[in-house]
């Protein structure tokens, strides 16, 4: 896996996801320290209301930030993105009013709403072997499970010689220094798309999302996901504080458990997905998610959580790591930002769905009937994502064509059939596939 690291373009711009991630982790610390300095006991209010803006910024602004920076180069479009970034964190230390916070932390989201769909549909040109990108995807996991483990240590450790302010220093550097390592590499340009307006470009990614079966069934594992990561995050801190008295550092090392799950899928999974399908893979950790939610409804005890949160974790990243691969498999090479900004979106609107019903649910009803319905979310979204993803699922798929003129050079290896025109190639949506062939 780390052999792709060889690739000097990649290393750099793996090294800049890697200290971008730092810098982030290093903001939710303060962040959290910055509300309850403004907030007092409400501090969990503002928090909440911090993350529903995130989610809000993510699902609206990646698809319209995408359709204006089509014709963007890519590199200073990333550049910009990183530096604005930069600022808005310098900026996060000196607000004196927690509306302040509010504006900021939507201004820093969608930033980032901008700057994750268009790295994440670079990597592909930069590694088009699958076996690549597939290693690709397993490093980008383990960075983020290693950033949900190292943050709060590397935070606990800079707090003992500076204020919470300072990290958010931390934070913008982390931002400039990703910008850095960008600058020091030439990115392949996208592919320049035919012209269309700003709202076909912004639903563009979203109509070759929703008309691939692959990827409708795609939309139902994140909604799997969402489901599984929402327990955990949300409600680990209440499960093994409240419910089993331990200390905070007994849910630290829960947390740990569930990220550990995830690293192992991470370096499972390169080898595993030369040998087995997508969908198997995904699908299975679909269903450890929902297994694994049922079984916390009646886990008796913290020696019994740890091995689960491992459990849910592995079925976590079986489950959204390959994602890469089916949305590189299913648009044009010009299309990809679209597509993996409507991917971005989409799979946090989710997360919008599943991240208050876990705290509410919580509240109201209680932990184990929250595990109980959140299970049957995320096995019912696995059963959807089995009906919605085809079993036999090529790349080549012979179809016709009956409305292009005789000329038109994409079906300049066609064979005509009296009706129109037949031939095979890698299916995509696009201005020539509009809709999915029907199975013959």
């Amino acid at each position: 896996m780390l052999g792709i690291l060889g690739q000097r373009t990649y290393r750099h711009l793996f090294a800049a996801q890697a200290l971008s991630l730092i810098g982030t982790g290093l903001a939710t610390v303060a962040l959290g320290l910055l509300a309850y300095e403004l907030a007092g006991a409400d501090a969990g209010a503002v928090l909440g209301t911090a993350l529903a803006i995130k989610m809000a910024a993510y699902v609206g602004i990646a698809p319209v930030a995408t359709a204006f920076a089509a014709h963007v180069p890519r590199r200073a479009l990333l550049v910009c993105l990183d530096l604005v970034r930069a600022v808005i964190a310098l900026a996060l230390p000196f607000v004196t009013e927690i509306w302040q916070v509010y504006v900021l932390i939507f201004l820093l989201q969608s930033a980032s709403a901008a700057f994750t769909p268009t790295f994440q549909a670079t990597i592909p040109d930069v590694l088009p072997d699958e076996r690549d990108y597939t290693r690709a995807l397993s490093l980008s996991r383990l960075a983020y499970d290693l950033e949900s483990l190292l943050s709060p240590m590397a935070a606990a450790a800079l707090l003992t010689v500076i204020s919470f302010h300072g990290l958010f220093a931390g934070t913008s550097l982390g931002f400039v220094a990703s910008a850095v390592l960008v600058v020091t590499v030439v990115l392949p340009g996208p592919q320049q798309p035919e012209y269309r307006g700003i709202y076909e470009r912004t639903v563009l990614g979203l109509r070759i999302y929703l008309a691939t079966p692959r990827l409708r069934g795609l939309l139902a594992l994140n909604l799997a996901v969402a489901a599984g990561g929402a327990m955990v995050i949300v409600n680990t801190v209440v499960l093994v504080q409240a419910a089993f008295g331990l200390s905070q550092q007994s849910t630290a090392v829960a947390l740990a458990a569930f990220g550990g799950g995830s690293m192992a899928a991470a370096f499972l999974l390169p080898r595993l997905l030369d040998a087995v399908a997508d969908r198997t893979v995904m699908l299975t950790g679909a269903g450890l998610l929902g297994a694994g939610l049922f079984a916390a409804a009646v886990v008796p005890g913290y020696g019994w959580l740890l091995p689960l949160w491992g459990v849910l974790g592995l079925g976590y990243g079986v489950s959204q790591t390959p994602s890469g691969r089916l949305l590189r498999r299913s648009a044009a090479p010009e299309d990809r930002p679209a597509l993996f900004a409507a991917q971005f979106a989409l799979s946090h609107a989710c997360w919008l769905i599943t991240y208050p019903l876990a705290g509410w649910l919580g509240a109201a009803a209680g932990l184990p009937a929250t595990s109980a319905v959140l299970a049957l979310i995320a096995t019912g979204a696995a059963v959807a994502a089995a009906g919605l993803w085809p079993r036999h699922d090529p790349n080549m798929i012979e179809h016709e064509h009956r409305t292009l003129d005789d000329g038109d050079p994409h079906i300049a290896d066609a064979a005509p059939t009296g009706h129109g025109f037949r031939h095979a190639h890698p299916f995509v949506i696009d201005r020539n596939h509009r809709n999915w062939p029907r199975p013959s």
